[in-house]
């Protein structure tokens, strides 16, 4: 596992954006669930929103039969960020979102997004977020061999802001993020804003649970970030 080249000892905060920043998790869930109906796969939604937050060839993998001819597999992402794009102009970013990225930077901190979502979708989050001059990096799909729970995509997101897993606290709303910083020894604050309770984060090692950006906003300075600006 590569080690980020640090720059100048600078600290980062690395955000998931698919139901953490944008509300966006159950659009998923039904983009997914109508993309599998057109190869013939019936998934029930419930299944389907559990697995949001990994990469989509991981998600698709994880939810269909191993016997499948797995020759769809393609046909059911395409479809989905299909799907999913219809949704562009609706897409809104939940309430304390840009102004979270905002004071993450103006005090001083590295601001990455750790997204594997396609180039095509990921333009539309960011559309949505209206944030970009907060913003340092960016990661998506293309950025990583494997996708969460594996840490690939915060890796990446990490060497492109030059800040070590040491020096940062990712921000997400899945277990998958929880999972994929903890295999870095990276703390993870959660939010149920994307649809999973804080007892399954929590369970999961998120070390501190929050409604959504607004709250983790007004508890900022006690938080894990507010920690990592005093430490």
């Amino acid at each position: 596992m590569d080690v980020p080249e640090q720059v100048n000892g600078r600290k980062g905060v690395l955000f998931d954006v698919d139901g953490t920043l944008i509300d966006s998790a159950y659009i998923h869930t039904l983009a997914w669930w109508q993309a599998f109906r057109q190869s013939g796969f019936d998934v029930p939604m419930a299944r389907i929103h559990r697995c949001v937050g990994m990469g989509g060839a991981r998600l698709v993998d994880s939810l269909l039969p191993e016997a499948r001819d797995k020759d769809v597999d393609e046909d059911i992402l395409s479809a989905h960020s299909g799907v999913f794009g219809t949704y562009g102009p609706s897409l809104r970013a939940l309430d304390g979102a840009r102004d979270l990225l905002a004071r993450c930077s103006q005090d001083g901190l590295a601001v990455a997004l750790a997204s594997s979502a396609r180039e095509q979708d990921l333009k539309a989050l960011r559309s949505a977020l209206s944030a970009d001059e907060f913003i340092d990096a960016a990661t998506s799909s293309n950025d990583a061999e494997n996708s969460k729970p594996e840490p690939d995509i915060l890796i990446a997101a990490l060497k492109a802001v030059g800040v070590q897993a040491s020096d940062a606290v990712y921000v997400g709303d899945a277990v998958w993020d929880v999972m994929a910083a903890s295999r870095l020894g990276m703390p993870t604050i959660a939010l149920t804003c994307g649809g999973t309770s804080e007892a399954e984060l929590r369970d999961a090692g998120a070390v501190e649970v929050y409604a959504g950006p607004r709250e983790l906003l007004d508890n900022l300075g006690v938080s894990a970030i507010g920690k990592l600006l005093g430490g």
